[in-house]
């Protein structure tokens, strides 16, 4: 086998090698490639949660200015319970006078 024999057999071996190998990398595309189908239903899925992460976020924001409200309205609530009790003690013990008075009329 003389030098140009040898050249055209290694070119002849590097050009099946290179055929092989996109033959190859052809099949592998092929059979993994993703559908337009899969592409689609990926893309809604990614809009479907999308859409609930904003959903949720709307809840979440809502609870806070609900628990907010309701946690103003029970200071509210118990300040006016404070005020009421307050004006009953007062009033008590105004009362209790009063008796007191009245006793020491029909007394003496």
């Amino acid at each position: 086998m003389n030098r140009t024999e040898f050249i055209i057999a290694t070119a002849i071996i590097l050009f099946v090698a290179f055929c092989l190998g996109w033959f190859a990398h052809w099949l592998v595309h092929r059979f993994t490639r993703v559908s337009q189908t899969d592409v689609d239903q990926l893309e809604r899925m990614s809009q479907e949660l999308h859409e609930a992460e904003e959903t949720r976020d709307q809840a979440i924001t809502y609870l806070q200015q609900r628990e907010a409200e309701l946690t103003n309205q029970l200071t509210q609530t118990e300040a006016e319970l404070a005020a009421a009790m307050e004006g009953l003690r007062v009033s008590r013990h105004e009362a209790e006078e009063l008796r007191a008075y009245v006793e020491r009329i029909h007394a003496g």
